[in-house]
């Protein structure tokens, strides 16, 4: 049986002040349409993270999943590095 494949993202953690639910914040570069000029986008994802254990300012891997709740519908696959707190 073939596994579906999820989409997966990695973006920055700005927010983990909820349960088990962080804000993820995603950038990415695209080209205009018209003017051809490389600009930036981003968006903020809800994540489910089951353990808590992401900090802000860790770059995490998120994949798609089934909804969680009204807003979540993202996991966290990995934690890809953490910050460091001074």
């Amino acid at each position: 049986m073939k596994e579906k494949l999820n989409r997966t993202l990695s973006g920055k953690v700005t927010s983990n002040k909820t349960d088990k639910t962080v804000t993820v914040l995603v950038d990415r570069r695209v080209k205009h349409s018209l003017y051809g000029k490389i600009i930036s986008r981003s968006k903020k994802y809800h994540a489910h993270d089951e353990s808590n254990t992401s900090q802000i300012g860790d770059v995490v891997l998120i994949e798609e999943c089934r909804p969680i709740s009204k807003t979540k519908s993202w996991r966290i696959v990995k934690v890809l590095s953490h910050t460091v707190l001074s």
